[in-house]
């Protein structure tokens, strides 16, 4: 309950007469407070002025606000380490369906940035500008770097390409992204080497900055994916972030996942700083492409185009499918079992909207084609928008055991609400958009007792800011900036399902950023008290 200290004719929560001049902006009342480090939860009230907290304990002082927790715990606000907001917050700054989820901070760009590296300080400068409910940082894409100076088709970089695409990256550097990131399972990210992809990220390597990745394969090459990923952070000096850690190959359910796990343990063993961040759910979701060998990609998007409408070339990419596992590409459909396990979620053109949340064997069927040809047809009838699908592809039993590790934090691989997008138009998406975060705790603390609680909010507020070198948030301790979520134990839960995938959660109430009331009673505020945060690297 938020009860403005304006409107309180008669004496405040406890008892206390209204001063003249409150001592505190916010002050949240008898809470149990998680301070985000792993600690069991206390009791007390937590003060707010000026946008940091600035007490915690008995607090006698009066709030402008004063929010009633008796009963409910009060944590730091979420962290997002893998969002796509990039875009959508030029667009619509409220964030909605993250403030709902309890999230504060959004770290985005596993694509890249929303603009060119000579764009990006413009490109904050807009945001904060326009005002976003939530705080804001981003990676640069390495593939950003190379189409700019090579085009989207394979080949090998010269001396004098590396040397611009180095200079792309130090200017994205210099704007204050986190590091670089890459999407390598897909094109033409994954025509990059490990030895260029050292060499750019030995730049934010120099400022301990990050070489994110989703890596080049998740599936029956996860291990060698791995153990890649950390040689280009041991190579280059820079801190890995793998994003969504999955074992996404339900032949090896069970056994790649502690391998996976092994691999990393080693590599922190020896000194490499590598973590990770994960949704809590079975399917991934991703554009149809990714069911096209890479090979098709070679000489460009429009030369697979026209390769894609060859019913020769057809039958060749279908007799790949159908063999398996590839040298140099990820096959989900195959990873996921086969075509009853890829559901459409949005086909991007009216005509197939019938098919929404539909497997590809049922679509196939109706449509009188083989379940390739289907979905190459949407994916080609689509363009120039990216149809999408959902691959159920993981095992409850691997996702418990990643998301125990004490280096795994917590990601969306979704993006803030866009209100200028008709709702008609969005298919049926992934349900982590609206859910990820409450899930956590229903799900995985509460039901099927994973996770701990205060482990659970550690994972998403204290280690991710920590990793992050976000000194100043992620906690609840006098002086850190005031991001805090209030939620109910009891009724948290996450609405969104596969079925109804924009519902809401219910449980979270109340979201603070930077000491400015985001969500009140459930509801988004018009506040726009989110910041960019911006990676300091100088010298680069």
């Amino acid at each position: 309950m938020i009860r403005p200290l304006a409107l309180l004719a008669a004496p405040l929560l406890l008892g206390a007469t209204a001063p003249a001049d409150p001592a505190y902006d916010i002050v949240i009342r008898g809470g149990r407070v998680l301070d985000g480090a792993g600690n069991p939860w206390v009791s007390g009230d937590v003060a707010i002025k000026d946008g940091r907290i600035v007490a915690i304990g008995t607090v006698t002082g009066a709030g402008r606000e004063e929010i009633d927790a008796r009963g409910r715990y009060v944590a730091p606000g979420f962290i997002d380490m893998l969002d796509h907001s990039q875009n959508a917050l030029l667009k619509d700054g409220s964030a909605a369906n993250k403030l709902r989820m309890g999230v504060t901070t959004l770290i985005a760009g596993e694509g890249g940035t929303a603009v060119p590296a000579d764009e990006i300080a413009g490109y904050f400068t807009r945001l904060e500008s326009q005002g976003i409910a939530v705080n804001f940082g981003t990676y640069y894409g390495a593939v950003q770097a190379r189409v700019k100076v090579m085009g989207d088709a394979a080949g090998t970089p010269s001396e004098d390409q590396l040397k611009a695409m180095e200079a792309e990256v130090r200017t994205a550097m210099r704007a204050g992204v986190f590091g670089i990131s890459t999407a390598l399972i897909y094109h033409p990210a994954s025509f990059q080497s490990a030895s260029d992809l050292v060499r750019l990220a030995a730049i934010p390597g120099k400022c301990g900055g990050f070489y994110a990745s989703h890596m080049r394969d998740e599936s029956d090459k996860l291990l060698t994916a791995i153990d890649e990923a950390v040689s280009i952070g041991e190579r280059s000096g820079a801190k890995v972030e793998i994003f969504h850690i999955k074992a996404a190959y339900a032949p090896l359910w069970g056994k790649l996942m502690p391998q996976a796990i092994a691999r990393i343990e080693a590599a922190r063993s020896r000194g490499v700083d590598v973590g990770a961040n994960i949704y809590p759910y079975r399917a991934g979701g991703t554009g149809l492409d990714v069911t096209i060998p890479t090979h098709v990609f070679a000489k460009g998007r429009e030369a697979a185009h026209a390769a894609l409408r060859d019913p020769a070339v057809r039958a060749t990419l279908k007799k790949e499918l159908a063999a398996g596992p590839q040298p140099d590409w990820s096959n989900l459909v195959h990873a996921s079992g086969g075509w009853t396990n890829v559901v459409l979620a949005n086909a991007q053109n009216p005509k197939y909207a019938q098919f929404h949340g539909r497997n590809f064997a049922e679509i196939g069927k109706a449509l009188g084609k083989d379940p390739a040809d289907a979905a190459w047809d949407i994916w080609l009838d689509a363009l120039p928008a990216r149809a999408g699908a959902l691959y159920f592809m993981m095992d409850e039993a691997d996702i418990a055991l990643a998301m125990k590790q004490p280096w795994v934090s917590v990601g969306t691989d979704a993006s803030a609400t866009d209100s200028t997008i008709d709702p008609e138009q969005q298919g049926r998406p992934h349900p982590r958009a609206n859910g990820t975060f409450p899930r956590m705790i229903a799900e995985y603390v509460k039901a099927r007792k994973v996770l701990t609680l205060p482990d659970a909010i550690r994972k998403m507020s204290g280690w991710p800011a920590h990793r992050l070198g976000l000194s100043d948030r992620g906690l609840l301790r006098p002086g850190m900036r005031a991001d805090v979520v209030v939620f109910d134990l009891d009724t948290i839960k996450d609405g969104a399902t596969f079925e109804a995938p924009t519902t809401p959660p219910t449980g979270i109430d109340t979201v603070i950023v930077n000491g400015t009331l985001a969500l009140a009673k459930g509801q988004p505020t018009a506040a726009r008290a989110g910041r960019v945060l911006r990676h300091p690297c100088p010298g680069v």
